[in-house]
């Protein structure tokens, strides 16, 4: 494949250009390995991400030093390295950005821009460092100041050959295996043998025997009293029940589509406010931000246009489910009218419940008078905890959503606990629907 060292001064002269208050002009060896943090400070990183980062940063040094002395087999061989690490990630570290990255766009870049389409993603070619290429370039993540003629042009529809997708099974097992052999390389390899000593281990315990024969024996030491170990304190008494273990947030639907394989489903794209590298989580490559995918029973009910650029309310720690073949990792809050017994709860009229158009997505969300306590992590199913509160979540006259405790037996009564709570942000605007009154909400 074209190979072609690219200039000494590439990546610091694209990370002044783009992060002119991070690199100075007159810097000639920047701190890179630092350089992350500052670029990035939204970010946090720990120790083994800023390990990683070095690493890569090592190994594009080593390319550049491949590619400079012309060493197409050295450059080759990182090369399948770069792009067998790219076939499961989104960038060097999985899904957050560092200057590795941008560190392997500036020497990479003007090698994509010579490949053939065969060379980029042909059946031997590299798709993933093709991608990463386009994903770095063009990313608000990383915001790089690159004129659009400067770009390198990459067609995206232009794929020779579609490679078989990871096996991540084998690719978790794959990373076992290299964790455990950085941990204890002497463990990977054999011990030689000395011809006519045996093994050693065999020989020494032999020897470890004869030696213990000739030994004197000691007298065991007599057995201690054993001492009446102290009652260990009584458990502290566990905490009322109520709805604040829900995880409820506001959360902004980025974009939604239809579900390619349900017809009464929708498959939305939500910021929900979690941290990069949450669970249950991914990098939106259009916008940079960390965001949920989650499935919802809402076609037909909600027009699509609806669900577009707007603010919701979702339950952020119900167990995540594959709904026809898509892994849904939230709900989303709406409300219906009450269905008697045997009737349809389906059948509509449908709204969403719609937070405060000013609350930032990952604000949470509680009843008022219900607001102790931290939600738990993830709701055991087991423990049937929504179905336990959900048949209070309702709306009331003036269409805002309350909780009414009296619906629930397990707290209702509840001493020092409200009837009816509102559903409300921190700063205590409360959630509404736009026309459903007495309604059940979930």
């Amino acid at each position: 494949m074209a190979t072609a060292a690219a200039p000494d001064s590439s990546l610091l002269s694209l990370l002044y250009r783009s992060y002119p208050t991070v690199i100075s002009p007159d810097a000639t060896e920047p701190d890179y390995l630092h350089a992350t943090s500052k670029i990035f400070p939204q970010i946090s990183y720990i120790e083994a991400e800023e390990a990683d980062v070095k690493q890569w940063l090592n190994t594009v040094s080593g390319l550049k030093h491949a590619l400079a002395k012309d060493d197409k087999h050295a450059a080759e061989s990182i090369l399948v390295q770069l792009n067998t690490h790219l076939a499961t990630r989104t960038t060097l570290l999985g899904a957050k950005p560092s200057v590795a990255d941008i560190a392997v766009y500036a020497l990479v870049a003007p090698l994509v821009e010579k490949w053939s389409p065969e060379e980029r993603t042909g059946e031997k070619g590299y798709h993933h460092i093709v991608r990463h290429i386009d994903f770095v370039q063009n990313s608000k993540v990383f915001a790089l100041q690159i004129p659009e003629e400067e770009k390198i042009a990459i067609d995206v529809n232009d794929v020779r050959f579609v490679p078989k997708p990871v096996d991540p099974k084998e690719e978790k097992e794959r990373k076992k295996r290299e964790k455990a052999n950085a941990q204890n390389p002497d463990a990977a390899a054999e011990k030689p043998l000395v011809v006519g000593q045996g093994k050693p281990g065999k020989d020494q315990a032999k020897a470890a025997e004869a030696a213990a024969a000739g030994a004197p024996k000691t007298n065991k030491k007599e057995k201690k009293e054993k001492k009446e170990k102290a009652p260990k304190p009584a458990p502290a008494p566990a905490a009322p029940p109520s709805p604040s273990i829900i995880d409820l947030r506001v959360g902004h639907i980025l974009r939604a589509i239809n579900h390619p394989n349900a017809d009464s489903l929708f498959v939305s794209t939500i910021d929900c406010g979690d941290a990069p590298g949450s669970d249950n989580t991914s990098l939106d490559e259009e916008t940079g931000k960390t965001v949920r995918t989650v499935c919802s029973g809402l076609n037909g009910l909600v027009p699509l246009e609806e669900m577009q650029g707007r603010k919701i309310v979702a339950v952020c720690n119900l167990k995540p489910v594959t709904m026809r073949g898509i892994k849904s990792a939230a709900m989303v809050l709406a409300a219906s009218p009450r269905v008697p017994e045997g009737g349809d709860a389906h059948a509509g009229p449908v709204e969403l419940v719609s937070p405060p158009a000013d609350a930032p997505a990952g604000e949470r969300i509680t009843f008022q008078g219900w607001s102790e306590g931290e939600p738990e992590k993830q709701l055991n199913p087991k423990k049937k905890v929504w179905e336990t509160f959900q048949p209070g979540f309702t709306t009331n006259e003036n269409l805002e959503v309350c909780f009414d405790s009296n619906a629930v037996p397990t707290v209702a009564g509840q001493e020092g606990k409200p009837a009816i709570g509102k559903l409300a942000t921190a700063s205590g605007v409360i959630c509404t629907v736009k026309s459903l009154k007495d309604a059940t909400v979930r």
